[in-house]
């Protein structure tokens, strides 16, 4: 019967190299994860930016549009104020609308929404929109001078554009 036995010595100790060899393609695996792991929460991090930034857009977005459908009823406001005519009846109708504008402008003004100036200015398409053109020698060329309905920006964005007169020159 032969001894079944098996002695230490006589299996093969590891080869060093193949432990080398071995432990580099682990370490090149790990790396290979770990890069791919940055990867990955670099991508939701940019993901993330991306929905917040788009969430936001379309909250200024809703604003803007509310805002603009109020700025009708401040211009009707104004036109009331213009037209109110002489007694004690219309001095009660005058300050209850100069209230109710007053309010208003109140609220478009915590809500970030800015009038745009535009008597005095130079006209600016961007803001301004020109619905005539008069000559004047008392005025810059390009000068508004005269503001027909008012134009307001929330933040960087334009409601809506100053409706204006614009001087030229004779």
């Amino acid at each position: 019967m032969a001894d079944e036995t098996v002695n230490d010595q006589d299996t093969p100790a590891p080869d060093p190299s193949t432990a080398d060899v071995a432990l580099d393609e682990l370490r090149r695996e790990r790396d290979t994860l770990q890069d791919r792991l940055l990867r990955t929460a670099a991508d939701f991090d940019n993901y993330r930016k991306r929905v917040e930034r788009d969430r936001r857009d379309v909250a200024d977005l809703a604003v803007a549009d509310a805002m603009r459908d109020l700025l009708p009823v401040i211009d009707n406001l104004e036109r009331a104020l213009q037209a109110s005519g002489v007694g004690a009846d219309a001095d009660a109708l005058r300050t209850g609308v100069e209230l109710i504008q007053r309010q208003m402008l109140d609220l478009l003004r915590a809500r970030h929404v800015k009038l745009v100036d535009a008597v005095g200015m130079d006209f600016d398409p961007n803001v301004h929109q020109a619905v005539a053109h008069e000559p004047s020698s008392d005025h810059r060329e390009g000068e508004v001078m005269e503001q027909l309905q008012r134009g307001y920006m929330l933040g960087e964005r334009l409601l809506r554009p100053a409706m204006v007169k614009v001087a030229k020159r004779p």
